[in-house]
Order: structure tokens, then C-alpha cells, then sequence
């Protein structure tokens, strides 16, 4: 084999770079941010060619205020106080990546057919550089080649006239997209007579949503960020958040400071579980002085947490029989419904069970619940790995259980706080991304803007998936994001985009969904946030919606990357123009002027009244939730307590629980790096993470390769081979690795019955020394 077949052959079911070194593996000691992310990110930005100029501006104004770009990484909230820097190692990774000189053009996919590029990494894919032009997929000659945009758009527009039901059309978003083009996106889906609008939410936090829609009346969380600065108790579950919200360890630092207790829920110990070294702290920076960010950690099994919340809810009970200040009676009787019942089923779940279950100790879970007892105020969070679960509806509900039995609701520094993964993910599902939409939502949208819209529910992801399959979609429209890869059971999604008729991917970069594709593809590239959006009416703003309901403005700062690049509205407006050519939506006068999509919106959204005005305050503005107000839209007007009983969580004999998740140096499927910095790892993404004595118990030696097979629902079996063991400190029955790499072994019939979410955190795989 020539040094070249040996290159491409390294390179196949590859995602992250080839690696430059033998794999390591040593735990890391350090603390969160500090020095190694400084480091990391100043070999990042040279090797990436932005420190000269476009680093140090982006820096100078990512997350500013109405001046400045949003951050395109995670949704956590902006400062309140102006602070001047506030950014993070990933973030500043994220837009450097963004705002790559490398571009990819009509030379680059002359040079190179999808054959050829099926068999690259996915790192080099992205690494090649950003888009400049659209491209269309010539099967002639296996390779894309140069469109116009308005033959693009035609091509679009004639294959969505041509379907004989809109329902075979499915119209994918990612978190990146904007408010405006957000509400577009949804109406032309709308107008074409489908909620066939699957997004990522599907995958992450769906759950979270249908679990407070059900039990408070809101979809979201109800706390913000000044909150969190005034906060007792932090209980924090299933977030790794010094890889996926780093300026949270502003706020658990801050915290600490001022004496909040701070609890961490996570099988892994992760390092914003530890300490921190804030990098615009410079006192700090300059004298090494790290600041705990936690006052207790438990390792729950995975799948685990709501027996332990369940637990902690059932000693608070039990301490209330002689201590009336255990429970907030006043407000369990003025503002929830099922109280009792609540109490019955937490009296009949016995200790045995709930040690059991949440592989803790009682003494471990009676330490929590001490410390919510001894608070006044309590706020907690969660991310996936409580929602990625069979049971994540049910888990969130006992989150709001909980809180409700102390009155943790309603007030300064209290209440449930998800942490939303991607920058618009919360402000897709506010501007109309949404499969199950309401009929009012549905009734206000007829008014406003005199479309018909369906009132049939679409599908989402899994459905989605399932329905390409089976050849009931033939077109799949994917605004951002890199569906192929983020989906799960990835063979067969791949078999289901490859039986479309036509996919489109609205992108900035190179990725697997273009290289996975349809019997038509077109690839059509779009403005980033880091750039300057130039339209008939001048230089336009987009709004994005945080974790915590904050809306603001972001407006790019360079020049496009490629004169040919188009606005996501823009794109959207296209395809709407040329698949509606007699609506009456004026798509191209919306284009011109984002403040008349948002005038609109103003009428059709509750909460964006007065939108171009709010919106362009100092911080913009916070979209009213009702349940932080006691204001709970039920059926019985108050807060509702859930009693679902204890799932089992505990693996059969033989079998592990596998979660998966992302590394340190990565992006939802976008990988800079083989490093995972915070686990201890380098050079290495193909590895499961395990417990010694697992490890023992299999005769599997530290870095061995070993051979994963899974088993879903309906007994068929998927298998990853020649994974290298890492003993970690995880707890028995467990394991974890990195997706996307892994999202093969989650069958699409692993989805939760209650949020129809992939089960990616709790896989049932069998692990055994290579074959």
C-alpha cells in the first residue's frame, strides 16, 4: 500500500484529525480555564492564522451589547454588568473557525469528487475552509459543480410544486439560526402546508420542554442571570460546563465567593466540578489563584438522577413532620395542584430503592437534601444528561417536584434553569420551529400573516429520519448545523438522505451532509455571525434568544467571506419566492429591512410587542414568563406536582449504560482537535471511558482496544471496534465516549416514548477485549 492509500485509509470512519501522536491518557490536575485555556486558545488562533487582526477583534467584540456579535457557540446569557470580556476558550475556537481565510470553491470540488471526499475525516472536510458559491451535485460526473443562485433557488422551488403532498418535504434547523429568518423559515414551511420542521431541540431538550410545559405552563426555564447571582444553593445536573457553557464558571465562581453552596450532579467528575481560574480575572491570572467551583459532588449511575431528586424530595418530606419550616406550605396550598398524591408515592418509594436506583448512598443523597433544605433560595440546572433519557420528561418534572416543596419558584434566585447547548436553539422554538405547534400559535400566525397554515403535527428528527427511509419524504431542506452526523443510528440516516430526491444544505463550511446527499444536492452558503450583512437598506442586525429568555441584537463585524454568500433570510426567501410564486408574502421586501420581519413578528409572537424598540435597548429585552410571575398555564391554573414512579436505570447483567458526549476541543459534530484537555487526552477520539473494576471484571487492560456492541429495543445489534479502554472515574455499570463517533450505536427505535428524543445517554452495550 502506497504512503497515500495508507493516509485515506486512516482517514475512513475517521471524524476528528489524524492524529500526529501515539494516544496518551493522563488526568488532568489543573483548573478549568486559566492558563490552558489561554494557551489553547493562542495555538488555536496561530494555527488558524487570526492572531494578527481578526482574533483580536473578534474578542473585542463577541457578546458585546447592541454593538457587537453574538457568540454562535452556547446559549448561556451575556453579562449584566458590562463586563468587557465576556468570552470563553470555545467560544473564541468557534468563531476563530468561523472566520477561516481557507476557502473552498468551485476549484476545490473540480479537484475532488464526493467519492474521493467520502473518505475524509470530517475535521479536514471543515478544514478546508469556508463556502464561497452555491453548488449543485452533477451524478455525471460525481462532483458538484457552479449554480447560480436564482437556478438554485428554481431548482428548489420547482421540486417542492412538483410534490404531490407538502408533507414529503421536511425542513431541518439547527441553534445558529436567528430569530428573523427563524420566523421566515417556519412560514414558508407553513404556507407550503407542512409542520414537518424537525430541529435540534429534538435531540437535546425536548424533554425539558414538555416536562415545565406540563407542570408549569412554559416550555422554558424561569430564572435569569441575576438570579444565579443571588442563589443559595446551585444544584447543577448532568452539565459538563467547562466544555459546553464555559462562562458558567464566572457564575459558579462568583457564587462560591460570596458563600453559596454548589452541588454537582454527574457520573463524571468533570473540571467545572473542581476549580477555576476566571481569565478576565487578572489578579488571578497573574497569581495562579484558583477558586473552587463546587462544595459537593455525586456520582449518580447513569440515568440516575431523578431516583436521587426523588430521594432528596422524600427526606425533606420526612423532616417536615417536626420542622414546619421544611416546607413551604403557604405556597404549596395558594399555587400547586397534587400535592398529596406526591407525598404518597415519595413515602411509598423506599431507601433501599432509591440507593438502588441512583447508585449513591443514602447518606450521599441525604447530604443534598440538607443542603436545599438549609437554602432559602434554590436554583437548579440541568442539561443532557438528564434529558437524553427513556425518562427525561419524567426526571425535569421531578426537578419542578422538588423546587415546588420549598416554594423555589416565583422569586429572586430560585427556580429550574436548563442550560440550552447551541446560541438560537431556544429562540428557534419561540420564532415557530415547532413540529407540534399550538392552536393558537397556528390561529395568531393565520391572522397576522393571511396564510393557511396545517394544523396536523409534522415530524420531528426521529420521524423525520424514519420517513425518509420509508419514502414518505423525498426533499430535506437543512438550514445550518450537520444533520448526517448529529443524527443518530448513523448508517441508516445516511440511507435515508441518500433516498431523498433532493437535499439542500444552507452552510458556512464543508460537511457530511453534503457528502451524504440526495439524488439532487445543492450546497448553498451563507453569511456567518461573525459578518457584516449587507442589504438594499443598509448593514442588517439579527436577534438571538439566550438560555434565560434574554433577546439582543448581533451584528457581524467583517466582510463576508465570498461576495457570492447570501443572508439566511435571504436564502429563505429564495426557495419561498420560487416554490410560492404567487404568495402574497412579500419575501423580498422582507429581505430588504429585517425590521419589517421583526415589526411582524411583533404582531404574531406574544412577547415580541414593541419588538424594534425593546430589542434595541442596552440589553435588550426578556421575553415575560408567566410561571415567574405564578401565572401557570394549566389545566388546573396552578403548578402541578408529578407522580411518575422510579424508572430502572440499573444495567442487566453483562451490560453497560454508555452515554455520549462531546470532548473538550469540539463543537456539537465540528472537531478541532484529538485532545479532550479536561479528561486527560490526547491524540485519541476512538476510546470509552470505564470503570477499573468493569474493566477488570472483563479482563481489559488500561488503553486496550476492546469491541462495543449494542443492543436496542428490538434486538438488533450495533458494534464499534477496536476502542482503546481508559480506566476513569465513573461509576460501576457505566461508560462513556465522544459523539458523534458513537451516535451509530443508538438505534433510531431508541428514542424516549415521552419526548421522542434519541436515547443517547443511555445506550445498553456490551464491552469485551478486542476481537
Amino acid at each position: 500500500m502506497s504512503v497515500d492509500e495508507d493516509e485515506q485509509e486512516s482517514r475512513k470512519s475517521r471524524v476528528g484529525p489524524v492524529p500526529q501522536g501515539e494516544p496518551e491518557f493522563h488526568p488532568y490536575h489543573h483548573p478549568a480555564a486559566g492558563w490552558g485555556a489561554a494557551k489553547s486558545v493562542t495555538r488555536f488562533m496561530a494555527r488558524e492564522g487570526a492572531l494578527p487582526v481578526d482574533g483580536p477583534r473578534a474578542i473585542m467584540k463577541m457578546n458585546h451589547e447592541n454593538t457587537g456579535f453574538d457568540c454562535p457557540g452556547c446559549a448561556w446569557p451575556d453579562d449584566t454588568k458590562g463586563l468587557h470580556l465576556d468570552i470563553c476558550e470555545n467560544g473564541i475556537k468557534h468563531v476563530t473557525w468561523e472566520m477561516t481565510r481557507k476557502r473552498v470553491g468551485r476549484e476545490f470540488f473540480a479537484a475532488h469528487s464526493v467519492t474521493e471526499l467520502a473518505g475524509w475525516t470530517d475535521y479536514d472536510l471543515e478544514n478546508e475552509g469556508r463556502l464561497t458559491e452555491p453548488m449543485v451535485y452533477d451524478p455525471a460526473s460525481d462532483h458538484y459543480v457552479p449554480i447560480t443562485w436564482k437556478d438554485a433557488f428554481e431548482l428548489v422551488g420547482r421540486t417542492l410544486r412538483e410534490l404531490d403532498d407538502a408533507n414529503r418535504a421536511a425542513f431541518y434547523t439547527s441553534g445558529r439560526l436567528g430569530n428573523e429568518a427563524t420566523f421566515l423559515y417556519q412560514l414558508m414551511a407553513r404556507e407550503l402546508g407542512t409542520n414537518n420542521l424537525p430541529d435540534c431541540s429534538n435531540m437535546c431538550h425536548e424533554a425539558s420542554g414538555r416536562a415545565m410545559q406540563a407542570s408549569l405552563g412554559t416550555g422554558k426555564g424561569t430564572v435569569d442571570l441575576k438570579d444565579w447571582e443571588s442563589a443559595d444553593a446551585l444544584f447543577i445536573f448532568g452539565v459538563n460546563a467547562a466544555s459546553n457553557a464555559p462562562r458558567m464558571l464566572t457564575a459558579l465562581a462568583e457564587a462560591y465567593h460570596r458563600g453559596a453552596q454548589i452541588v454537582h450532579v454527574n457520573p463524571l467528575v468533570e473540571a467545572a466540578a473542581t476549580r477555576t481560574i476566571i481569565p478576565h480575572d487578572f489578579k488571578d491570572m497573574a497569581t495562579f489563584h484558583p477558586t473552587r467551583t463546587s462544595t459537593l459532588n455525586l456520582q449518580p449511575r447513569i440515568g440516575g438522577d431523578m431516583a436521587l431528586i426523588r430521594g432528596m424530595a422524600k427526606a425533606i418530606l420526612g423532616q417536615s413532620a417536626t420542622d414546619p419550616k421544611a416546607l413551604d406550605q403557604e405556597f404549596i396550598e395558594r399555587h400547586t395542584a397534587g400535592f398529596d398524591a406526591y407525598r404518597a408515592v415519595c413515602e411509598a418509594t423506599s431507601w433501599e430503592e432509591i440507593e438502588t436506583q441512583s447508585g449513591l448512598s443514602r447518606d450521599d443523597v441525604l447530604k443534598a437534601a440538607r443542603v436545599y433544605g438549609e437554602a432559602d433560595r434554590s436554583i437548579i440546572s440541568w442539561c443532557l444528561g438528564l434529558t437524553q433519557h427513556e425518562h427525561g420528561v419524567d426526571t425535569v418534572r421531578e426537578i419542578v417536584n422538588l423546587l415546588l416543596l420549598r416554594g423555589n419558584l416565583g422569586r429572586e434566585g430560585a427556580g429550574p434553569s436548563p442550560v440550552r447547548g447551541h446560541s438560537n436553539v431556544q429562540g428557534n422554538r419561540t420564532c415557530g420551529i415547532d413540529h407540534r405547534p399550538t392552536e393558537a400559535f397556528l390561529d395568531r400566525l393565520a391572522e397576522v400573516c393571511a396564510i393557511d397554515p396545517p394544523r396536523a403535527h409534522g415530524l420531528d428528527t426521529v420521524g423525520a429520519i424514519k420517513a425518509m427511509n420509508d419514502g414518505d419524504v423525498t426533499v430535506f431542506v437543512g438550514m445550518g448545523g450537520n444533520f448526517a452526523l448529529a443524527a443518530p443510528d448513523t448508517p441508516y440516516t445516511f440511507a435515508a438522505l441518500q433516498k431523498c430526491e433532493l437535499t439542500v444544505q444552507v452552510s458556512t463550511k464543508l460537511n457530511r451532509s453534503h457528502i451524504v446527499h440526495g439524488r439532487r444536492a445543492l450546497i448553498l452558503p451563507c453569511l456567518g455571525r461573525t459578518e457584516k450583512d449587507h442589504q438594499r437598506k443598509g448593514v442588517q442586525s439579527t436577534s438571538v434568544e439566550d438560555s434565560m429568555s434574554m433577546v439582543h441584537l448581533s451584528v457581524g463585524m467583517k466582510r463576508p467571506a465570498s461576495s457570492h454568500l447570501l443572508s439566511e433570510p435571504a436564502i429563505i426567501a429564495g426557495m419561498a419566492r420560487a416554490a410560492l410564486p404567487d404568495s402574497a408574502t412579500p419575501w423580498e421586501w422582507y429581505v430588504e429591512d429585517y425590521d419589517r420581519i421583526r415589526d411582524t413578528m411583533a404582531k404574531a409572537l406574544d412577547g415580541f410587542e414593541d419588538f424594534n424598540r425593546r430589542v434595541r435597548l442596552p440589553l435588550g429585552f426578556r421575553i415575560k414568563q408567566p410561571a415567574r410571575e405564578l401565572v401557570f398555564l394549566t389545566p388546573s391554573g396552578k403548578a402541578e406536582f408529578s407522580t411518575a414512579p422510579l424508572p430502572d436505570v440499573v444495567p442487566e447483567p453483562g451490560t453497560l449504560a454508555l452515554g455520549t458526549m462531546r470532548s473538550h476541543d469540539q463543537w456539537n459534530t465540528t472537531i478541532y482537535s484529538d485532545n479532550d484537555r479536561y479528561r486527560g487526552i490526547k491524540n485519541l477520539r476512538t476510546l470509552v471511558f470505564m470503570n477499573r473494576a468493569d474493566m477488570r471484571e472483563r479482563g481489559i487492560k488500561d488503553m486496550a482496544p476492546v469491541d462495543i456492541t449494542s443492543t436496542a429495543r428490538d434486538g438488533s445489534h450495533r458494534y464499534l471496534k477496536g476502542y482503546l479502554a481508559i480506566p476513569y472515574d465513573i461509576p460501576r455499570g457505566c461508560a462513556a465516549g465522544y459523539m458523534p463517533e458513537m451516535n451509530v450505536l443508538c438505534a433510531l427505535v431508541d428514542y424516549s416514548t415521552q419526548s421522542d428524543q434519541p436515547i443517547m445517554k443511555h445506550v445498553k452495550v456490551a464491552i469485551n477485549p478486542a476481537s
